[in-house]
């Protein structure tokens, strides 16, 4: 649908020039007359101008960098991204993981003290599509890295070669590239009402669409069935596919779906969800506008809050 193209982290058509990536003399050249974005344990720099924060290739916080990404061609400008984690704040409490969402923001001495280390998902809706494109695959790329750095097959500590777009085990000489896990999200319908669940440790209120990993050897449609009767207990006739989003916490694709229920009574696994329930339309008017007593909407930017206000508007084709 056209509408797809409005999503958060999408539709920029970034120009990831892959046929510069394996070429180590063009990748330094571009380096140095390039812009890079730090990352700072997942976070992005954000300037004053609610814009991404660029740094040149000679500045001090470069030179700290674990690792380095080419992230492609903006407008003809090469891109890259750093991440600088080993960097520690001082005299700054950090929250500690699990968290739905970080609110800290960190200042970086070597930085004007109005650029800031933010939480992606904070700031979203603030990037214009291509900063948004750039930080989320920024994000998901330098996070692979960190949690991919020794070789699956032999055990000894990989490489970062094709600019950072793979993995080179030195030993086994096995070939390691970023990983995507494909994930079904699903606007459930049965008449005029839509279902939504809460997981466990969502901001109080909080109630989205349902949501599951598709599994080896499984089809979207299959895995929208399985998962909602797994959650909720409800069976599943028609599927459709929507539109799709990169989900860049850590490194998702969101596989956005409407699905027609053939059965109504909830069972909640309480392993998976909190709560279900049906939401009639004009119940959820009520609680995309911030006015339901109980329930608040799905976060906007994400797939999930896309797909319930496209039914809303009934242009979810």
């Amino acid at each position: 649908m056209r509408q797809s193209q409005t999503l958060t982290f999408g539709g920029s058509e970034l120009d990831r020039a892959a046929h510069l990536r394996a070429d180590p003399a063009k990748q330094e050249s571009l380096f140095r007359e390039g812009k890079i974005l730090p990352i700072w344990r997942g976070k992005i720099l954000m300037g004053l101008d609610s814009a991404l924060s660029w740094v040149d290739a000679g500045h001090p916080v470069v030179r700290t960098a674990e690792s380095v990404v080419f992230l492609g061609l903006d407008n003809g400008s090469p891109c890259f991204a750093a991440d600088i984690s080993a960097w520690q704040p001082a005299g700054v409490p950090i929250p500690q993981p699990p968290l739905f969402l970080d609110p800290s923001e960190q200042q970086h001495p070597d930085l004007p003290k109005e650029h800031l280390f933010c939480e992606l998902r904070a700031v979203m809706l603030r990037l214009s599509a291509v900063e948004a494109e750039l930080a989320a695959t920024a994000r998901a790329i330098l996070q692979w890295h960190k949690s991919h750095g020794f070789c699956a097959a032999c055990g000894q500590a990989s490489d970062i070669v094709q600019a950072g777009w793979q993995r080179s085990c030195p030993s086994c000489k096995t070939q390691h590239f970023p990983r995507t896990d494909p994930v079904v999200i699903m606007l459930v319908t049965k008449g005029n009402a839509a279902l939504m669940g809460r997981s466990p440790g969502w901001p109080e209120g909080m109630y989205s669409c349902l949501a599951g990993f598709i599994e080896p050897g499984e089809t979207i449609e299959a895995a929208v069935r399985r998962e909602v009767f797994e959650e909720a207990g409800i069976r599943i006739g028609t599927v459709n596919y929507v539109a799709s989003q990169p989900w860049p916490f850590p490194a998702s694709l969101m596989l956005g779906c409407k699905a027609e229920a053939i059965s109504e009574d909830i069972q909640v696994d309480p392993a998976e969800l909190e709560d279900a329930r049906w939401v009639s339309r004009e119940e959820m008017v009520t609680v995309l506008a911030g006015l339901h007593p109980m329930m608040k909407p799905a976060r906007k930017g994400a797939i999930a809050h896309f797909l319930i206000e496209n039914w809303l508007a009934d242009r979810l084709d």
